[in-house]
């Protein structure tokens, strides 16, 4: 196991080692501990978990500021999975993580069911906010207030190609009838919200899937040469316009309600003022400016430090520096 550290007012070492030998076991639960009671816990000193890709690099960086803004002292560490770091934030080893509504909803539902359990995340962002509040408490775990900004699966096709057949919606594009390769993971092929949720949901003929990844610069590639005619990405995929591509919309919701959302350890960053902090965020953050984000770190190289302070300066959340 690798933990990057991203250190910015302090290291502590002797915590990431803990960190480390919690990994390395099970991980402390609060499962079936009861209700809680105990009041939020206000830690002045807060760790802040990324999952070690750009966006939650960008979105850790961001919690860091505007909690260093509202009076704490931070620590950002990078944490390979998020089965390293979900039993660390349990603990109290790691303080607060950007999360995905739907996708921990799902994970926290498997972890307490089995992998087998029925998925609790759905489109409806507030049923699936609901199921991962009561999938989170028994854990010590409090899931703030989802902002407008949704990291979903999408689809996307060439411009050109889309022109041709007047595609704007995946509608539209089950409604055409045009076979489809698709440029995507190998799991696509069984995901409900892949191959076989396109097919049902929107009628669209999935001849194939090609097994380049997802969003990876190979798919698009397979894409933007004809090879296929479809690429799964992520709506905050910045680098589609680059490759002549452009996304169809989900107009029938077939992607579930991945809005961003901070998670915190109750005992230690529980309080009104991390929400408060955390929560400014809610009022600017969209899906475009992650991918503009996320763009400016993956193709100008910049630092997720950096990215993230001129981002917030420009909303006038932090002060100049």
């Amino acid at each position: 196991m690798t933990l990057l550290i991203r250190a910015r007012a302090r290291r502590v070492l002797a915590g990431l080692l803990l960190l480390a030998a919690t990994a390395c076991t099970t991980g402390p639960s609060l499962e079936n501990q009861g209700e809680i009671t105990a009041a939020p816990g206000d830690s002045k000193e807060l760790t802040i978990g990324s999952a070690g890709f750009t966006e939650s690099d960008l979105l850790a960086q961001v919690y860091a500021l505007l909690l260093e803004r509202a009076g704490y002292s931070v620590d950002v560490i990078s944490v390979t999975n998020r089965e390293i770091y979900e039993p660390a934030l349990e603990s109290g080893q790691i303080d607060v993580v950007p999360e995905y509504a739907a996708t921990f909803a799902d994970w926290l539902n498997a972890k307490a069911n089995g992998a087998d359990a029925a998925p609790v995340g759905s489109p409806d962002l507030a049923a699936t906010m609901k199921a991962l509040r009561t999938l989170a408490a028994p854990r010590g775990l409090t899931v703030l207030d989802p902002g407008r900004a949704v990291d979903q699966n999408a689809f996307a096709v060439a411009a050109s190609y889309a022109k041709k057949h007047d595609l704007n919606t995946l509608s539209d594009l089950g409604l055409a009838k045009l076979p489809v390769r698709l440029a995507a993971g190998d799991e696509c092929v069984q995901r409900p919200y892949c191959a076989p949720g396109l097919k049902k949901t929107y009628g669209i003929d999935i001849v194939a899937v090609d097994p380049k990844g997802v969003g990876t610069t190979q798919a698009k590639q397979a894409v933007q040469n004809g090879q296929d005619q479809m690429v799964l990405t992520t709506t905050t995929d910045a680098t589609i316009d680059q490759f002549g591509l452009v996304l169809l919309a989900d107009d029938k919701k077939l992607q579930n309600a991945d809005h961003v959302v901070p998670v915190v350890n109750r005992a230690r960053a529980g309080s009104a003022g991390v929400r408060d902090a955390l929560g400014r965020l809610n009022t600017v953050l969209t899906t475009a400016d992650l991918a503009s984000m996320n763009e400016q770190v993956d193709s100008w190289r910049r630092l997720p430090e950096d990215v993230a302070r001129s981002y917030l300066e420009s909303k006038k959340l932090i002060p100049k520096g």
